[in-house]
């Protein structure tokens, strides 16, 4: 008989949920609008329903040993959300207790990012490795930490923000009340931002995305754009890979990873960014560590990392 794990990835915009084996196989998944706002107890309801459809979709004995939840501001310790900027369930959400009562099951929690480490680790291309750094690049900026093959949790469990470290002092307001965050300009939002601010300031440079309704544009556009010469995509990605990329190379100072990865819709444009963060992060760090920092993209298929790292939360607790 199978022993498998329910993992569940709550993004700001989409939450992923599969049934994750012990080698971190993927036996279904699938994905539902995330409804921010509201009773959590609702949407976990609405999760608890897609789940047991899938599990009916199973074609082999198994045993479910619980449920694994990466979600944005989860405290590994206490087992709540607090405070999630972009999520709007109140300023604690009891998320462990909710989910342990609706699915009958036992559940943990970890930040989505962390979750994305942990499935790197285990499953990734970051096996065997002790020091590296994940970061998540989608509605938020997340991160997770690996220093000598332990997370890096903190003393509270929220260690690792790497998206709110200020990227510009007094800068553009980010959704967590500061000013001037690297999520502010490096998240799928904050990268439109930056493009539609080109378009107002850059007036004499042409574009094509100067005829498409900025409401509409993803950083998917923006990309398609830049692959076909537009200046002011590509001057885009210019900027927010030269952000990540300075602020890369103080984490880099500090702690001399092995490797950086980056997951998301932004890491997605890997061969236009990509360069840019390693020219700026080699830039900007001691001579000691230039060049010898690898930047790769997830070694998971399909952006999977946060789900199977929710589930391996699981194989953690049972192990």
């Amino acid at each position: 008989m199978k022993k498998i794990a329910i993992g569940i990835d709550i993004g700001g915009t989409n939450t992923k949920f599969g049934l994750i084996g012990e080698a971190g196989e993927i036996y279904a998944e699938n994905s539902i609008p995330t409804q921010p706002e509201g009773k959590f107890e609702d949407f976990a309801r609405i999760l608890f329903f897609q789940i047991m459809k899938l599990r009916a979709s199973l074609d082999f004995e198994y045993q479910l040993l619980g449920v694994g939840i990466g979600a944005p501001n989860a405290n590994y310790f206490s087992g709540k959300i607090e405070y999630a900027p972009n999520l709007k369930w109140g300023q604690t959400v009891e998320i462990v207790k909710i989910i342990e009562e609706i699915f009958d099951l036992p559940a943990a929690t970890t930040n989505d990012a962390n979750a994305s480490a942990i499935g790197e680790y285990h499953f990734g291309a970051a096996k065997g490795m002790k020091d590296f750094l994940i970061i998540t690049l989608g509605t938020g900026v997340g991160s997770g930490i690996y220093v000598n093959g332990e997370l890096v949790y903190g003393a509270d469990g929220f260690a690792g923000e790497f998206g709110h470290l200020t990227a510009i002092p007094n800068g553009r307001i980010c959704g967590c009340g500061k000013n001037g965050c690297i999520e502010a300009y490096c998240s799928a939002g904050g990268v439109v931002r930056t493009l539609k601010e080109l378009l107002e300031t850059q007036t004499e440079t042409a574009s094509s995305l100067r005829n498409e309704n900025i409401n509409n544009i993803t950083t998917e556009d923006i990309y398609k754009a830049a692959l076909l010469g537009d200046k002011l995509a590509m001057a885009t990605f210019e900027i927010s890979g030269k952000m990540l990329g300075e602020a890369l190379a103080n984490y880099v100072t500090l702690l001399r990873p092995e490797a950086i990865f980056m997951l998301g819709g932004l890491a997605n444009a890997r061969d236009i960014i990509f360069p840019t963060i390693l020219e700026y992060m080699n830039i900007n760090v001691l001579p000691l560590f230039r060049n010898k920092v690898k930047l790769l993209p997830s070694g998971l298929s399909k952006n999977f990392a946060a789900l199977i790292g929710a589930a391996a939360l699981i194989w953690d607790k049972n192990s």
